[in-house]
C-alpha cells in the first residue's frame, strides 16, 4: 500500500513540474516578443498574416502575367478613340418599271426625293486641342455630327475639312488638353505584325462609353484597288484579319506601341458580316491629306500636264525606226506647262510612268484615273527620244484658270 502511494505521490509531482516548465516557456516567449516588436501575436495571427502575404504576391504576379504589349496599346490608345453619330442628307431616286424604256425615260423622267438618316462611325483624337480623323462616307452630307467620349461626354463637331476621293475627313470639336492617339509610321508595318481595331462597330460605343478592341496581325500591305464605283481611290491599303464591322469606319488601327498605323476604312463580306478581310488606309497617306485639309479644307486635283499625246501606229513606228506600236507618242505641248519645265519635246514616245508600263493612251488614262494624284505631286516618265532611253520628272501643277 506504501508502495502505491509513493507512485502516485511522483506521478503527481512530474506532472506539476511538467505543466510549470510550459507555463514558463510560455510567459518567456511573450516577453522577448513583446521586447522586440511591442506586440503580442499568436501562432494563428502568425498564420493569417503569412497568408495574406502570400496571396498579394500570387496576385500581383498574375496581373502582370496578363499584361502584354497588346493590352498596354489598347490602354494607352482607348481615350482617344471616339464614336460619330451623324444625320445625313441622302438622295433616293424613284422610278417606274413599267416604263424601264429610253422613249419613257425621256417623257417620264425619274423624281430625285432627299431623306434624313441617321449613320454611325468611328473616329480618333490626333491633338489636345479636339482634331479627330474619320472616314469622309461616315460624314459625307452630314447635317450634325455628335461625338462622344470615352468619360461619356458628347460634342457636337464641325468639319474642317474632307476628301472624298481618299475617304478623309478631318474634324473639331471644343475642348482641351483631350486624349489623343500617336501617329505611327506606315512604311515601317510588318507583315504578320499585330493589329489592333479600336472603334464602334454597330454603335455599341453608346451603351458604355467604351471602343471595342479587336485583334489580329498585318495581313499584307500596299494593296491597291482601282477607283471604286463611287469613285474613291483606295492605294498602298493595309490589310488586316482583326475583325472590322460596319460601325469601325474611321477606326484606329493600331500596333503593339500603340501608334496609329491607319485607319480601318473597307473590308471584304458577304451578308454584312466580317470575313476576317479588312484594309485601312495607311497614316502616312492621313497624314499628307490632313495636313492640306487643315491648310485649304480640301485636297486639289485640279491639275495639268501640259501634254498632247496619241496612240502610236505602225506608219509613225516605222518612220521613226521603233520596233513595236507599244506606247504613245507626244504631239503637242503648251507653253510655260508643266510638260515643257520637265524638257518634253515632241516626237517622245511615253513607255512608262512611275515604272508602269505604258502600252497605248488607254493605258495612260487608265493610270490617271486610278492614281490619287495631286498638285505638287511628281510623275516619273521614261521617255524614248533619239534612240535613247530618257526619264523625265514632271511635276504637277494647277491648272490656269
Amino acid at each position: 500500500m506504501k508502495f502505491w502511494r509513493e507512485i502516485i505521490l511522483g506521478f503527481l509531482l512530474g506532472a506539476v513540474a511538467i505543466l510549470g516548465y510550459r507555463e514558463y516557456s510560455r510567459c518567456h516567449f511573450e516577453e522577448n516578443q513583446t521586447a522586440d516588436t511591442g506586440t503580442v501575436q499568436s501562432a494563428a495571427d502568425y498564420t493569417t498574416a503569412d497568408d495574406t502575404a502570400l496571396s498579394n504576391v500570387f496576385t500581383d504576379e498574375i496581373m502582370q502575367s496578363r499584361q502584354n504589349a497588346i493590352t498596354t496599346a489598347i490602354e494607352k490608345v482607348s481615350p482617344a478613340i471616339v464614336g460619330i453619330n451623324v444625320t445625313q442628307v441622302r438622295e433616293y431616286r424613284t422610278r417606274n418599271p413599267l416604263w424601264d424604256d429610253p422613249f419613257f425615260r425621256e417623257l417620264f423622267p425619274s423624281r430625285i426625293y432627299r431623306k434624313n438618316v441617321e449613320n454611325l462611325g468611328s473616329g480618333f483624337i490626333i491633338s489636345p486641342d479636339g482634331l479627330i480623323i474619320t472616314n469622309e462616307h461616315v460624314v459625307h452630307n452630314a447635317t450634325e455630327i455628335v461625338v462622344t467620349m470615352t468619360d461619356g461626354k458628347q460634342y457636337e463637331a464641325q468639319i474642317i475639312g474632307a476628301d472624298y476621293y481618299s475617304d478623309i475627313a478631318l474634324l473639331q470639336i471644343a475642348g482641351d488638353n483631350l486624349p489623343y492617339a500617336p501617329m505611327g509610321d506606315s512604311e515601317t508595318v510588318i507583315t504578320g505584325e499585330w493589329a489592333i481595331a479600336l472603334g464602334n462597330p454597330f454603335g455599341l460605343f453608346s451603351n458604355n462609353d467604351q471602343p471595342t478592341a479587336t485583334v489580329g496581325v498585318v495581313s499584307a500591305t500596299n494593296r491597291d484597288f482601282n477607283r471604286t464605283g463611287e469613285g474613291r481611290i483606295y492605294t498602298n491599303m493595309i490589310q488586316t484579319d482583326a475583325s472590322i464591322n460596319r460601325g469601325n469606319s474611321g477606326g484606329a488601327l493600331v500596333n503593339s506601341l500603340g501608334e496609329v498605323i491607319g485607319m480601318a476604312t473597307i473590308i471584304f463580306t458577304e451578308g454584312g458580316g466580317s470575313l476576317g478581310i479588312g484594309f485601312a488606309i495607311p497614316v502616312d497617306r492621313i497624314k499628307e491629306i490632313v495636313e492640306e485639309l487643315q491648310t485649304t479644307g480640301s485636297v486639289n486635283r485640279n491639275y495639268w500636264t501640259g501634254l498632247s499625246i496619241q496612240n502610236l501606229d505602225r506608219l509613225i513606228a516605222l518612220s521613226m525606226k521603233l520596233e513595236s506600236t507599244e506606247g504613245v507618242i507626244v504631239t503637242d505641248i503648251e507653253r510655260n506647262s508643266p510638260g515643257e519645265k520637265a524638257g518634253f519635246q515632241v516626237a517622245d514616245v511615253v513607255t512608262a510612268i512611275n515604272n508602269q508600263p505604258v502600252n497605248n493612251y488607254n493605258a495612260v488614262r487608265t493610270f490617271l484615273e486610278n492614281e490619287d494624284l495631286r498638285v505638287s505631286d511628281v510623275l516619273t516618265f521614261t521617255v524614248y527620244r533619239d534612240g535613247k532611253s530618257l526619264e523625265l520628272e514632271l511635276r504637277l501643277e494647277e491648272m490656269p484658270r
